[in-house]
Formats: C-alpha cells, structure tokens, sequence
C-alpha cells in the first residue's frame, strides 16, 4: 500500500512501525526497509523479508544526534566531529552499543552502526515513530537497491505494510563507514564521503 508523504500518511506509518510493522520509506540514497530498531521481532522479520540470512549488523537511522545517546556507551571526540560535520549525509558511524540495542541488529559484535539521513520525510518518520528504524535497503537480497515507491510496491505487495510514495534523494553512492580505535579512524567502508574530506576534519590520523 502506497501512503502518502503528508501528516497522515507519515503518521499512519509511524503506528504501523510501533506496531513491529515494516514500512518502506525514502532516503538520500534509496528506499530502506524500515522497522523498530529496538524491537527484535521486527527486525528478524526485515531479513525474513529481504530473503536475506540474519547474522549481519543492520545500521539504524536516527533523526538527530541526541538520539544516540541512548544507543551507544560512549561517543569519542573525533567521532563527535564527524558526525557534527557530516550529519545528516552519507557517513554511518559504528559506536559501541548500549544493552537496548538488540542482538539482532548487532549481530554479536557489540557495535552499532548509525546515521542521520540526508532526507527530510525519512528524518520526520523517526521523529514521529521515536524509535531508530532500521537502515537496511529495501530490495531481495542479490537484486539492485531501489529509488521508485512503485517498484517497492510491485516487490514486496503485501509483505510490508506501506510504502511511503515519495522520492528519494540523488545520490547512488553507499555512505562511508567509519569507527575508532586506538586513536585512529578506521575506514571500514568508502563512499560517498572521501578520504581527503574525513582528513579535513580530524587530520591525518585516518586508517584505510
């Protein structure tokens, strides 16, 4: 079902994800499958749904920076200046996770990935369902990522509750992914993002 991107269809998907529904919605990149970070069940049904084997992190998408505070047991400094510079966009920071976090999304390795998207209708839907929604892309797993709320709505019918049926931003790049350790910057994943700009903010202490 395709809902629209005003109050109310925004609403409308914010219950269904209290729900432990799963809404697809748009980003800056494509559509994610979105459901209650912090709800186990919902997030086994996002694999189940993408076809896709649990045992891989999910990353969440939360709305603004102090709503990781209660998802993470410590923001280091040079993260803090990242993600201050780089928020909301295409950078996802891996933080250790706090006990909320869900096994499912951390996949036993004790981290979480975060980031604040780039898109106002993806940021207002967080905001309204209070929760960080899972970030994963909405697509089978093996198929290309998605930018058309029809094409969500031709693969997964019935599936999902809702698609929310607006556009997402232009980029096709993945975010880049970074974290810390030993008082370095770990460059896990490079997208979107450069090297040259990461080193711009925290100087040259970036391991690729």
């Amino acid at each position: 079902m395709l809902l629209s991107p005003d109050a109310t269809g925004l609403g409308d998907a914010a219950v269904a994800i209290n729900n432990g529904e799963l809404i697809a919605f748009p980003t800056d990149t494509y559509f994610a499958l979105g459901a209650n970070g912090l709800d186990s069940s919902a997030v086994e049904n996002v694999f189940l749904t993408k076809g896709r084997n649990p045992g891989a992190p999910v990353p969440l998408l939360i709305s603004q920076i102090t709503m990781a505070d209660k998802l993470i047991s410590e923001f280091p400094d040079l993260l803090q200046r990242l993600a201050e510079n780089f928020w909301p966009g295409a950078l996802t920071i891996v933080l250790q996770a706090a006990n909320i976090v869900p096994a499912v999304v951390t996949a036993g390795t004790g981290t979480v990935g975060l980031r604040i998207p780039n898109h106002d209708i993806a940021r207002n839907l967080i905001d309204l369902a209070g929760t960080p929604l899972t970030g994963t892309s909405c697509n089978l797993t093996g198929r290309d990522p998605i930018k058309e709320a029809a094409v969500v709505e031709q693969v997964f019918g019935d599936q999902i509750t809702g698609c929310i049926d607006a556009p997402c931003g232009d980029s096709t790049a993945p975010s880049t992914v970074v974290s810390y350790e030993y008082n370095k910057i770990n460059v896990l994943r490079l997208g979107a993002i450069s090297l040259e700009s990461i080193r711009n903010t925290v100087g040259d202490i970036v391991v690729t």
